[in-house]
Parts: structure tokens; C-alpha cells; sequence
């Protein structure tokens, strides 16, 4: 195993901030930060507007194409490790969280990338939307913390990292 030079903190979030700005300016472009267009692309009962299809099926591609060669490095280039999720099961937990994310994103229109997004682009709607979805998350947390450590989770479970 060889040994890796630690990247400094400030270049990690450089590259994250960097990242985090492309995957905006892609939601934007693809009008993901707008529900109308998403709440369009999910009434498939009504006037389906099928052009997110496309937005979808491009990040799948590029997706797994990066997949395919990036974990094929022995480690991330500003990280000592990847972070994979070992989580193989589908249970009740998972099923029950994706209902309410679905339910979420339907009522509201967004989901949390384009929420996040809208909000660098002003829109007053994600003003709204970003402090439900932390308190979700907040909420999420706290149920797992009263959980207790002696009892498996999902989230444990998803949590649980591997080295490629």
C-alpha cells in the first residue's frame, strides 16, 4: 500500500465547492430547479412532459461510465478512501423513505440538488422548501441517535463504508 500525501482541507472544499457549482449550473440548464417543469415530468396521468427523461438518462451514462473508471483507483484523489454503501437489502425502511421522499417531491417539486440549487438562483419557493428538508433530516438523525447503537439500522447500513 502506498503512502498518500494528505491534500489540505481548503483544496477539498475548492474541489467541492467546484463540483457542487457544475451539478448546480446543470440543474439549471436541464430546468430541474424549476417545479413546474418537474411537477410536468411526474403527472404522468396528465400532460406528461417527458423532457426530463433525456436529463436522466444522460446522468445514468455519465454516471456509470465514471463509476467504471473512477473506483477503479486504489483511492479517491482528495479523499484516503471511497465511501461505498454496503447496503444490499431493500426493507420496509427503505421502501417507507422512498414513499415519503416521492410524496415530498411531488407536493413540492423538488428534490434536494435543484432546492439547493433554486436557492442560489433566488427562487422564493426554496426558501420554504430547504428548511423542511433539513428539518426532515434533522428529524431522521434524531430518531436513529434515540435508536440507540445496539440496534442495526438502515442507515447504519448505508453508513458503512468500503474500501475499493
Amino acid at each position: 500500500m502506498s503512502e498518500r500525501v494528505s491534500t489540505p482541507s481548503s483544496a477539498r472544499a475548492l474541489v467541492a465547492l467546484l463540483a457542487g457549482a457544475v451539478f448546480g449550473l446543470g440543474l439549471a440548464v436541464a430546468q430541474m430547479i424549476d417545479p413546474r417543469k418537474v411537477l410536468g415530468f411526474l403527472d404522468v396521468a396528465g400532460a406528461w412532459d417527458a423532457s426530463l427523461l433525456f436529463v436522466l438518462g444522460g446522468a445514468v451514462v455519465v454516471a456509470a461510465i465514471g463509476f467504471h473508471f473512477v473506483l477503479r483507483r486504489p483511492a479517491p484523489l482528495f479523499e484516503e478512501r471511497f465511501h461505498v454503501s454496503t447496503l444490499q437489502a431493500i426493507d420496509a425502511r427503505v421502501i417507507i423513505g422512498a414513499a415519503i421522499f416521492g410524496i415530498g417531491w411531488g407536493l413540492g417539486g423538488y428534490c434536494p440538488g435543484p432546492a439547493i440549487a433554486s436557492l442560489g438562483f433566488g427562487n422564493a419557493e426554496a426558501l420554504w422548501v430547504v428548511p423542511a428538508m433539513l428539518a426532515g433530516a434533522g428529524l431522521q438523525r434524531w430518531q436513529a441517535r434515540r435508536r440507540g447503537p445496539g440496534q442495526k439500522t438502515a442507515q447504519a447500513d448505508a453508513s458503512a463504508v468500503t474500501q475499493t
